[in-house]
Order: C-alpha cells, then sequence, then structure tokens
C-alpha cells in the first residue's frame, strides 16, 4: 500500500508528506527580531516556555547548545514559570499559534515577576500582546500552514536568533542551522513517497511498527529526538507512543520490561548517536541483551550526519516520514488533530 501513490495522495488531506521533504528550507528561512531591545540586567538564567511541537526546539536547545550557555537553561511546560525568575531570567515563550492558554499564562506570570521577555508566535495573542507591552518578538512566517510539530526547525532558528542577540551564543550557530540545508534536503529525498518499500527505510519502520506501541529510547543527545518521535507517533500516527533517555532507563524502566507475558504488544526503538557518550552507548546494548527474550528485540536507528545538530535534523525528518506511513497504515489522516482542537475550544 505505502507505494501507492494515488492511496497515499488520498489519505494524506493536508499534503503532510510534502511538508516534511520541505522541512529542510526551514533552516533558510529568514528571522528577524522586532523591537529588539536587550535588557539592562545580566542574563542569569533562561527559561523557554511551549506546548507540544512548539517546545520541541528549546529540547533541541538543550541537547545542541548546552555547553555553549554559561547560565541554567530550563524548558518548561506549564501555565507558570519557576520561583525562581526575576529581572535576570530571559523568558521566551513560545506558540505557533499565538494563543496557547499554557504560554499566554507564563507569559503574566513571568512579566509579574520581573523577567526579560521574549515571544515567538505566528499570530494570535501572543503578538496583541507583545505590542501591548512593547516586547521584543519574532513572527513565524508559516504561509504553509505546518502544523507546530513539523515547524521545529524555524523555531529554533528564531531561538538561536534570540540567544545570540542577547549575547548567550555565538551568531555563528545561526549560521550552522543553514548550513544544513542541502545535507538535509538531499537525505529527506530518500524517503519519499517515490522511493519503493525496499529502498526506503522510513517505510520499513513504519511497517515494523504499525498495529504496535511504540517505545522510543534517546541518550544525553538524542532524548529530544526520542520525544519528537513519541509526538510524531502521538500526532502523525494517531497511535499511543512513550518515550524514555538513557542512562535513566537503566535505573527503573529496565526492570519493567523483565515480567508479564514475552510477547508484549510494543515495538522499541534506540535512536542511536556515534557521538554519545561511549557508556551511553554501551547500556542501549548491554540492556537489548540482558532483556532479550523478555522484551521486542530493539530496533536501532543509527542517525546520519558528522554533527550533533544534522544528527537531529535528519532524526526529525524520518520521524514525521516515518509517523505518517504509519498513519496511512493505520487508515487516519496524518494532518489534522480535531481533538486536541476540540479539548482546547472545551477548556476555552
Amino acid at each position: 500500500m505505502l507505494d501507492d501513490l494515488t492511496v497515499l495522495q488520498k489519505r494524506d488531506s493536508e499534503n503532510t508528506i510534502e511538508t516534511t521533504a520541505l522541512q529542510y528550507m526551514q533552516t533558510t528561512q529568514a528571522v528577524e527580531i522586532v523591537n529588539p531591545g536587550v535588557g539592562s540586567a545580566a542574563i542569569k538564567n533562561i527559561v523557554a516556555t511551549g506546548m507540544g511541537g512548539s517546545g520541541l526546539a528549546a529540547q533541541v536547545v538543550q541537547t545542541w547548545l548546552g555547553e555553549d550557555l554559561k547560565v541554567p537553561f530550563e524548558a518548561i511546560r506549564d501555565y507558570k514559570v519557576p520561583g525562581y525568575v526575576d529581572s535576570s531570567s530571559l523568558v521566551i515563550v513560545s506558540s505557533c499559534s499565538g494563543n496557547t492558554e499554557e504560554a499566554i499564562s507564563s507569559l503574566e506570570d513571568a512579566r509579574a515577576r520581573g523577567a526579560q521577555l521574549v515571544i515567538i508566535a505566528g499570530g494570535g495573542k501572543l503578538l496583541e500582546l507583545a505590542s501591548e507591552y512593547n516586547l521584543p518578538h519574532v513572527v513565524l512566517i508559516n504561509e504553509q500552514k505546518v502544523q507546530p510539530r513539523m515547524l521545529t526547525f524555524l523555531q529554533l532558528k528564531a531561538m538561536t536568533s534570540i540567544l545570540a542577540a542577547f549575547g548567550l551564543v555565538s551568531e555563528l550557530r545561526i549560521a550552522e542551522i543553514a548550513e544544513t540545508s542541502q545535507w538535509l534536503a538531499d537525505e529527506s529525498q530518500k524517503w519519499k513517497p517515490e522511493v519503493p518499500t525496499n529502498e526506503n527505510h522510513a517505510k520499513q519502520l513504519a511497517l515494523q511498527a504499525v498495529g504496535k506501541t511504540p517505545v522510543f529510547y534517546g541518550g544525553e543527545l538524542t532524548w529530544s529526538l526520542a520525544y519528537k518521535w513519541k509526538i510524531s507517533w502521538n500526532e502523525n500516527s494517531k497511535n499511543v507512543a512513550f518515550y524514555n533517555r538513557y542512562p535513566e532507563v537503566s535505573h527503573n524502566e529496565f526492570m519493567g520490561w523483565t515480567s508479564h507475558p514475552v510477547e508484549k504488544p510494543f515495538v522499541v526503538f534506540d535512536l542511536i548517536s556515534n557521538l554519545e557518550h561511549s557508556q551511553i552507548k554501551k547500556r542501549f546494548e548491554v540492556s537489548d541483551r540482558l532483556l532479550s527474550g523478555m522484551r521486542p528485540k530493539a530496533i536501532t536507528v543509527e542517525l546520519a550526519g558528522d554533527t550533533i545538530l544534522k544528527q537531529l535534523f535528519w532524526g526529525n525528518v524520518l520521524a514525521d516520514y516515518a509517523s505518517i506511513y504509519a498513519g496511512l497504515l493505520n487508515n487516519v489522516d496524518p494532518g489534522p488533530v480535531p481533538l486536541i482542537t476540540k479539548l482546547k475550544q472545551e477548556l476555552a
């Protein structure tokens, strides 16, 4: 079925496959900080707020820029910011729609604490507040109406540009994002619908996962990617999925696989970077060996790319392709998320 282009097109109402193929273009898209004011107080900590797909870029920052940042960086998903936030805090509020209630609430909470604020949004209430409060902000240009979970590269570029504007990272990091463009475009071609299943890694992963509950494992460098795979499977495949990270897995979840029937209805994916700490890589290997016969053998996804940024980008695009194909096998439309929309309406 996955090689029948007519069926794929018919089931994919928002053309998410084409959107995925073009994600690389976000890496070179222009980002402008409107009203780029920088506070007088030195930044002692950074908090990034955002829900779901709008929060993915902050997790990538933690992985990719963690060693560059000389102050603590925390990504939160809540209505309030941490108690330590004050005038020496930089709070970046992100929402693709600009109407996410948790983001708006955290903005108001951070403002009440005197924090230095920057907004990233595609429109909505947040941009209205940016104008009302005279705040620096980035307008996400999203003409194709890309779902937040597929706008990570542009959001990451916006967040990196903000950090550079505040002198917290080098501007070379912005250029590093753009430099992945052509390589990522070439890699994305390998998973397009025209590539048959026997040559298409994304289709093969979808077939291995269909009808099961995926569990995605990452390491210190790839945990944000494991979370991305979970989100993609939840929203593109309309499929429950879970994620966790090593070394934490070894200290608790490892034992969770050792009881109950051996034939568990799960499929396990290990997202492996050759740049990980040697002990992290060893934990993946030893865990799979010791759990042999107690859980499904892990499917290893070796991330391509000679930098962690390339690997994370490569894994992001593969996640969307594979989960979209899994969604089509599930006989669902991978684009719309109507129940999330309804939930937000009910809460409002």
